[in-house]
């Protein structure tokens, strides 16, 4: 596999297009077994790999910073959120001691592109501070939302390269989803026509499926009466189609469902939960569609085949609520704004007198819908259980990859994409930047699995809020903050049920002890105690 890598970079570098979307689900997409209609994204994966033990790290500001800079999140100063806690992993911006994808291939020739959502710096103001913004960290071009979660009709914070654009004065019809889409395309064609000769990263992170739940009806049709049967029953049909695909092993058995969600025949406001989870899958299928154009464009330029495409999601499903009575949003204008596009004042809140999906609505999907999109696991967004941290990952790349439509059961993590990028394309990563030593990368590249000539990472590790795990080989020690060391088998059963933590002391210890060098080595602080520390600096 290296040979064919070497040959094709020497002639004409392949192209890299990172696409990261935002909160979905394990088994959401229908080529990994979901109700969700994305014909472009099963088209990469009909033509590429499937990788079915990838993982993030189970929130949108690390898995953005590992994912970009092939660290572990708490050694780019990113281990948590965006806010600035003094501390060298809590430091709310990417640090100087790591470099971007983008600035490692630039040294090859590479343009470098970005659109979507950054969400990896404190400094989010227009006239804020700019060196964690993206064209400070190795992007040629920008076009995004340099902070998290917004309205997708009126987002908050929308920014071209270093300058914010007024969200009064968008042009009509505006949707970030498609907006994003747009630029990514004008970017590949116009370093087409400006740069024929030379290969360019695109890095497109789509906000969708984050709340709120923002969608046009065209879209939500799609989905009348999908989810009419609820989410047990969609949970057990979705564990039969992942089988069949061999995504899972016929041994593992589905989680129960969520302890604190009620049966779907004893659910309350059914109409009002199906609508939820219909503006949901719309929000991925408009993002498909986005995805579609890029591919077009590709063809179009006659770079498909010498792309390499990888699509993955930042964390798993997002059980957020959330909740309080429709109100006038008059708070925390960093998330989204208090006016549609045309005046009418926002509402926010999961209120079942409100029917999610227009722009005067802001709610989001809530529990059991994220029980379904995680299926077959448990919890969610911000734990390290598989339900946080698993992701598709869908790789596409026909000039390489000739192994269509195959699944790859080795295990990967985020900070392997970086090492991939710097084996496809020839790019070497430095000891020091702009005078400055930074950090050795942590992944390993995954191109020898693409022709599955390599086992998986053997050791991986994870920490979030206190909630803490390792893998090794099939061996998972994870932690629930505040609770013990549980303990599985996962070549046994992936879906963590039988705790076996009590049966293999030892192994417990073992893990520990590991788990706790790496903690040290990579700058992570006790949960309890960062709490406490932020509650002190608050008074």
């Amino acid at each position: 596999m290296a040979l064919a890598v070497v040959s094709i970079t020497e002639s004409r570098k392949p192209n890299i297009v990172l696409i990261l979307n935002d909160d979905m689900g394990f088994s959401d997409l229908g080529c990994y077994g979901g109700e969700v209609h994305t014909p472009n994204l099963d088209r990469l994966a009909s033509d590429g790999l499937r990788f079915t033990q990838f993982y993030n790290t189970a929130r949108c500001c690390p898995s953005r910073a590992s994912l970009l800079t092939g660290l572990h999140p708490h050694q780019t100063g990113v281990g948590h959120m965006t806010s600035d806690d003094g501390l060298e992993g809590y430091r709310g911006d990417l640090n100087d001691r790591c470099i971007t994808i983008a600035d490692a291939v630039r040294s090859e020739g590479y343009g470098t592109y970005m659109c979507g959502k950054w969400h990896l710096t404190r400094h989010i103001g227009a006239d804020d501070p700019k060196h964690s913004w993206p064209c400070q960290r190795g992007f040629d071009k920008f076009f995004g939302t340099i902070r998290g979660a917004t309205n997708y009709w009126k987002p908050f914070a929308l920014t071209q390269d270093n300058t914010r654009l007024d969200s009064e004065n968008l042009p009509d019809g505006f949707f970030n989803t498609d907006a994003i889409s747009s630029e990514a395309t004008t970017f590949v064609k116009n370093h087409s026509k400006k740069k024929p000769d030379n290969p360019f990263f695109l890095y497109l992170a789509y906000s969708a499926p984050h709340w709120p739940l923002h969608a046009h009806e065209e879209n939500i049709a799609k989905y009348y009466g999908r989810f009419v049967v609820g989410w047990d029953q969609l949970r057990e049909e979705r564990l039969l189609r992942m089988r069949e695909m061999k995504i899972l092993d016929n041994s593992w058995e589905l989680t129960d469902r969520d302890p604190s969600q009620r049966p779907w025949t004893d659910a309350e406001y059914k109409e009002w939960n199906q609508r939820r989870m219909e503006v949901y899958a719309a929000q991925i299928t408009r993002m498909d569609a986005g995805v579609g154009e890029l591919i077009k464009t590709l063809e179009e330029i006659g770079q498909l085949d010498n792309t390499l495409i990888l699509f993955l999601s930042d964390n798993g499903a997002c059980a957020e609520e959330l909740g309080g009575p429709p109100k006038k949003r008059n708070r925390d204008k960093l998330i989204t704004t208090q006016t549609t596009s045309d005046g009418k004042p926002v509402y926010r809140g999961n209120d079942p007198s409100i029917m999610p999906g227009p722009e005067t609505s802001y709610q989001s999907y809530g529990v059991p819908w994220a029980n379904l999109s995680n299926t077959p696991f448990r919890l969610y967004k911000h734990w390290v259980h598989e339900g946080g941290i698993s992701t598709p990952l869908i790789v596409h790349w026909p000039d390489v990859i000739k192994a269509a439509g195959e699944l790859r059961h080795q295990t990967g993590q985020l900070t392997d994409i970086m090492a991939t990028c710097l084996e496809v394309s020839g790019a070497t990563y430095p000891e020091e930047h702009e005078g400055k030593p930074i950090l050795p990368y942590e992944g390993t590249s995954l191109v020898p699995i693409f022709e599955n000539k390599q086992n998986g990472k053997e050791i991986l590790f994870w920490e979030h809020e206190g909630n803490c795990a390792i893998r090794q080989g099939d061996w998972k020690l994870v932690c629930r903050f505040p609770g013990d060391w549980e303990l599985y088998d996962l070549q046994e059963e992936r879906t963590e049920i039988d705790n076996i933590a009590d049966r293999h002391p030892q192994k417990v210890r073992e893990l520990e002890g590991l788990y706790q060098d790496w903690s040290n080595r990579c700058f992570i602080y006790p949960w309890d105690k960062l709490k406490e520390r932020r509650r002190l600096s608050r008074q």
